[in-house]
């Protein structure tokens, strides 16, 4: 189900993302409940939670990338 705030993401997001990379998961993923909402608008067998994480961590990669020190990084 959608998330009220970036506080309510799931621990594995919100202790490894920086705080504007939450917010960047959050809007996606709430986006994408609603996106995908009926089975024949995902691909193959997924679950509407499990296309909407994919979403929420797509859009998050398109601005932040994992670093060599294991964090994640805005791009440049």
């Amino acid at each position: 189900m959608p998330y009220k705030s970036i506080e309510a993401l799931p621990d594995s997001v919100r202790h490894v993302l920086p705080k504007h990379a939450q917010a960047i998961y959050h809007e996606a993923f709430n986006s994408a409940w609603e996106q995908y909402k009926h089975k024949e608008d995902r691909r193959d067998d997924a679950g509407r939670e499990e296309t909407a994480h994919k979403v929420a961590w797509a859009a998050v990669k398109n601005s932040y990338e994992k670093g060599d020190d294991d964090k994640w990084h805005k791009k440049t």
